[in-house]
């Protein structure tokens, strides 16, 4: 479906709208991040320290003089790009594992669910945790670490999608018709289990952007002069008495992230599997 038609069944969704909307507006703000802020975020000014909202700085300074919008737009592109990378590395890799196990069936299928399960026996947030203390702090290394746990995720997703069509009419019919597994895959699975990955996609991309603040505020994650979201909760924390201003902008800056993408999920959920469309009022 496409066209104007989808358009205005999208336009219905109002919780797709609002997750839109708001996703598109932090991406805006990560991309005008790419060739301009209002201010550099790798200059101090002590001078400038701690200023309150004004014309000249509207979100203020922080405890280094650093304007805060700046480093917001910054901190954007920083999540965004981590969590962005780290759920390709999901999708590339952990799709076709679910995918070659539904086909295959037998041991291979059950060597890589097991392989699934022991790493969904540890929390994502601390394997990460984990992998970025052995291999060092930095923004290329939270992305491996994010990514590594996104794998399964997709591969059980493809799986599960691939296992529910494969004893459908026309796939047997493509089977039949001497078509090989590769091109059914390409064919006729992919295509009807692109909704259940894109719904899966929002879901790890806000995880992801929740995974990578967590790794900065522990110091694990992007490094300076690189802004982060989370590292700026960490610095906040001892000027909590004289700025709580500081915490409360990338707090915000990641609750409103992560509340449009799941609102994004949950209209595309509704907006793409037929089984889920829900009247809008």
């Amino acid at each position: 479906m496409a066209g104007p038609g989808a358009l205005r069944m999208a336009a219905q969704h109002k919780t797709l709208v609002a997750g839109a909307a708001i996703v598109a507006f932090v991406l805006a703000a990560a991309l005008i991040s790419l060739v301009w802020t209002p201010y550099p975020i790798d200059v101090l000014s002590v001078a400038n320290r701690l200023k309150g909202p004004s014309l000249t700085h509207l979100l203020g300074t922080d405890q280094f003089g650093r304007d805060m919008v700046s480093m917001l737009m910054v901190g954007a592109r920083t999540s965004i790009a981590v969590a962005l990378v780290a759920v390709g590395i999901g999708i590339l890799v952990g799709v076709p594992l679910g995918l070659l196990a539904a086909a295959r069936g037998g041991w291979l299928d059950e060597t890589l669910m097991r392989a699934n399960d022991l790493v969904f026996a540890f929390p994502a947030l601390l394997s990460a945790v984990m992998i970025t203390a052995i291999l060092g702090p930095g923004a290329i290394n939270a992305i491996l670490a994010i990514g590594i746990f996104n794998i399964p995720v997709f591969a059980r997703v493809a799986r599960g999608g691939a296992l529910a069509l494969k004893s459908r009419e026309f796939v047997l019919a493509a089977r039949v018709s001497g078509k090989g597994e590769v091109r059914i895959i390409a064919e006729h699975v992919l295509p009807n289990i692109a909704n259940l990955l894109i719904v899966q996609g929002t879901i790890q991309f806000s995880l992801g952007i929740l995974a990578e603040a967590g790794l900065s505020y522990v110091g694990l994650g992007a490094q300076p002069p690189l802004a982060s979201w989370g590292r700026m909760l960490n610095e906040a924390q001892t000027m909590m008495a004289l700025a709580p201003s500081l915490a409360l902008y990338p707090g915000l800056a990641i609750v409103v992230t992560v509340l449009g993408l799941n609102l994004l999920g949950d209209g595309l959920r509704d907006l793409l599997d037929p089984r889920l469309k829900r009247r809008t009022t």
